[in-house]
């Protein structure tokens, strides 16, 4: 009868403490998904002015930028949750009152465990999977706006300009065969000289596969005019073929070739064997492989690093908290950014490197429950909050 009453107040002990948790987790993973949103909305927002880019369309766009944004937004997610929460029970001496009936921090671990694991299987999976398939039907999606947006904006006998650099008049267009009969078009993608062509005809040519759109011209004339009009010159053709100018998202859209960021693993791993040992494109292809794993693994320390963060800050506030598990997630990610960089230009081993953020991590998590085992608060956090109830009390008049 005691050991049965014991497991249900353990269970019960669980559950009032995940109840504590997860409503911090799915409102700092919305915040951090917000903040990360808003950043992308005014160049999704151009696309809908300039572009005629339709709301359903933008609404997909933002679905393929989510696992993403999700998946470099959990381990944030999961220190705050696991922070904030055994804050509020620090700050309301619950804590305290557990360990005098015989429940210590580890007791209070499986939940932590559960919660924090959960976040490193969501990340796995994302990583894995969720990334290459949004990065992959964002493009796809991208090439499809820009090739329907060239059929379009054709128009027979006025000046438009369907593309960035690049102004055309035709005679005439067959929808149908996708023919642009006596062309003019004026080409200012190239800084320095200002091409003008005169073509019998043009077509428009699109690969789904590569996501290139080219515009074929036949019999026609090239005149080269510098910037400064100081020399002139030209060239007549049979054949020629031009890439259409595009925005920094159009460009990304035409590349050829799968991205690193759109590659599954054993595409990754293919890639890698192919580029040389410490080239750009095989740094890059390494990195990206190895924070599929980094980075869940990081998402699990973190609920690790909030439970001795949060239960040694004996204030009820939640103001430093947040503060304080902003401050621990920014040095993450500076690290990783900082890494990552390092790692691209081949100073650092992405083998090595990859790493580095998780290992912090574990160290700053060892030195936490070392200090927590010893029943040693952290001096510094102890300061800032003798600090917040003292600026608090002056506010209010309860005090110098």
């Amino acid at each position: 009868m005691a050991a049965m009453k014991k497991v249900h107040m353990k269970i019960t002990l669980h559950k009032y403490i995940f109840h504590e948790i997860w409503p911090s987790f799915l409102t700092v993973l919305m915040v951090f998904v917000f903040i990360v949103m808003s950043t992308e909305m005014l160049r999704l927002s151009e696309w809908v002015i300039n572009r005629g880019v339709h709301l359903a369309q933008i609404m997909m766009f933002i679905l393929y930028l989510l696992p993403d944004i999700v998946f470099i937004s959990l381990p944030a997610a999961t220190l705050m949750a696991v922070f904030v929460a055994f804050l509020r029970l620090s700050g309301n001496n619950e804590i305290l009152a557990m360990k005098s009936s015989g429940i210590s921090l580890f007791q209070m671990l499986p939940t932590v465990l559960m919660v924090s694991f959960s976040s490193c299987l969501i990340a796995a999976y994302l990583g894995i999977l969720g990334i290459p398939w949004g990065n992959k039907s964002f493009k796809d999606l991208g090439f499809q706006i820009a090739q329907s947006g060239v059929n379009l904006n054709i128009k027979e006998r006025v000046f438009f300009q369907p593309f960035d650099d690049f102004t055309f008049y035709i005679n005439s267009y067959s929808t149908r065969e996708k023919l642009m009969r006596d062309v003019f078009m004026a080409d200012k993608s190239d800084p320095i000289i200002t091409k003008t062509i005169v073509a019998k005809e043009a077509r428009i040519l699109s690969d789904p596969e590569s996501r290139t759109i080219s515009i074929v011209l036949r019999d026609g004339t090239i005149f080269f005019v510098d910037k400064d009009l100081e020399s002139t010159s030209f060239l007549t053709f049979e054949s020629r073929s031009f890439s259409i100018g595009m925005d920094d998202m159009m460009k990304n859209v035409a590349s050829r070739n799968k991205d690193p960021e759109e590659m599954s693993l054993r595409e990754l791993a293919d890639y890698i064997k192919r580029e040389t040992k410490g080239e750009t494109g095989y740094n890059i292809a390494l990195i990206q492989l190895l924070e599929k794993f980094s980075i869940p693994v990081a998402a699990f320390l973190m609920g690790f690093i909030g439970v001795p963060l949060g239960a040694q800050l004996r204030s009820a506030g939640r103001t430093i908290g947040i503060v304080v598990g902003l401050i621990v997630f920014i040095l993450y990610y500076l690290c990783l950014l900082g890494v990552r960089n390092l790692c691209e230009l081949g100073s650092v081993s992405p083998l090595i490197g990859v790493w580095a953020p998780d290992i912090f991590l574990l160290i700053s998590c060892l030195y936490l429950w070392h200090r927590a085992a010893k029943e040693h608060p952290f001096q510094v956090l102890e300061n800032m909050r003798f600090k917040w109830e003292s600026r608090q009390r002056k506010s209010y008049g309860m005090g110098k």
